[in-house]
């Protein structure tokens, strides 16, 4: 189950059973593997993208990144992975859908940050 005893015992006070706490478990589960295969899929298929990300060799207001891939996977309700550019590469310790153009990731050590990601620069 993806909730803490902690968690499951406050839902049990508020009234849930203990079947639809594991019905909202598993809900809870189930988007966070769809939302990892929807960013998958955002980056699937694009060579550059454009980011609100701050680069010190940088002075774009949105720099532009030429990215390999995204690879991601889940475990409860986090999203992990690795997203590589054409030179470097990053840890990814979160993400969501911002809109159809639009995507945040929470990116590990060396950036520790969440940033938006877009296929075109008029979309940040």
């Amino acid at each position: 189950m993806h909730f803490d005893q902690r968690t499951q015992a406050a839902l049990r006070d508020a009234g849930l059973s203990s079947d639809e706490i594991e019905a909202v478990s598993e809900a809870v589960v189930e988007a966070t593997r769809e939302d990892a295969a929807a960013l998958e899929s955002f980056f699937d298929g694009l060579d550059t993208v454009y980011s609100d990300m701050d680069q010190a060799h940088s002075s774009a207001t949105f720099p532009e990144h030429a990215v390999e891939y995204l690879d991601l996977f889940t475990h409860a309700d986090d999203i992990r992975g690795y997203l590589r550019f054409d030179s470097w590469g990053v840890p990814v310790t979160g993400g969501r859908v911002l809109s159809d153009d639009v995507v945040e990731l929470t990116l590990g050590p060396t950036v520790d940050d969440r940033i938006r990601f877009a296929a075109d620069r008029d979309a940040l």
